[in-house]
């Protein structure tokens, strides 16, 4: 069958477009990677809202061009600094983890509970110092060095400077906490994450002042509101207002190139 010169140029069109969607499907294939890393006030249950409880991860998303950069939200609910590397949820981040990407890390609630109990285990020694105690771990039923927060925040930072990624430290949100009317502020777990991204020259991101500030301006009656269920877990407007707060902190420079993905 002979081909005319119109179908020829259709056929040319049509070739030029699956060339150019393949190159568009490689391009995405090698976006830079943000990795969210964290507890349930980062991402809440499955993260789309179930009971009314959100975390500020669910809207990162939205705020970035996702044709030039993929935002994944790893963060689980009940896991420490500690847990989340033992369930080997660090591990899997770290088998895809490459230069160029990003890892936002957040933790610090649930690291105060107890290291050893049969509920949960998920408690890290307090402080940054290199010390660790060797416990019985009754829920993964092996014996298990537990180390501090400090330590296991600087693994994070470490592993993923040696990925070639770039690693960013949030200090934990606030929790509903209020006495004399302005918010109760962390003298622990925000200190020490802070602390350790001065060891080690880490992008850190205050946002537990930073949201602080922001109740503050509200008061103690606006901001109940956002706490549904209990004084940590923030509902829809609680979660948009911290996200906004993560965004900002982002652009202005405090979290390095991470801006330049921004919408």
């Amino acid at each position: 069958m002979k081909i005319s010169f119109t179908q020829n140029k259709l056929i040319l069109v049509a070739v030029a477009a699956i060339v150019l969607m393949s190159s568009f499907v490689i391009f995405k294939d090698n976006r830079p990677v943000l990795y969210i890393v964290g507890d349930s006030t980062v991402k809440n249950g499955d993260g789309n809202g179930r009971d009314t409880l959100w975390g500020w991860g669910s809207f990162m998303k939205s705020h970035f061009d996702t044709t030039k950069l993929d935002v994944q939200n790893h963060a689980i609910g009940g896991r420490s600094s500690r847990t989340f590397i033992t369930d080997k949820r660090w591990d899997r981040i770290l088998s895809t983890l490459k230069k160029g990407d990003y890892v936002i890390i957040q933790f610090g609630h649930n690291d105060a509970s107890p290291l050893d109990d049969t509920a949960r285990a998920r408690g890290t020694l307090k402080g940054i110092q290199d010390d660790s105690v060797e416990i019985y771990n009754p829920i993964r039923k092996v014996k298990e060095v537990v180390h501090s927060y400090g330590w296991y925040l600087r693994k994070y930072i470490n592993e993923a400077k040696q990925a070639g990624a770039i690693p960013i430290i949030c200090s934990p949100v606030p929790r509903n906490n209020f006495t004399n009317g302005l918010t109760n502020r962390s003298t622990d777990y925000a200190v020490w994450a802070k602390q350790v991204c001065d060891q080690t020259q880490t992008y850190f991101l205050d946002i537990h002042n930073l949201i602080a500030d922001q109740y503050d301006k509200l008061g103690e009656k606006n901001v109940n509101v956002f706490f549904p269920k209990d004084h940590t877990h923030t509902n829809l407007e609680g979660a948009l207002l911290n996200t906004q707060v993560v965004i900002d902190a982002i652009q202005q420079n405090k979290a390095g190139s991470l801006k330049n993905y921004l919408n």
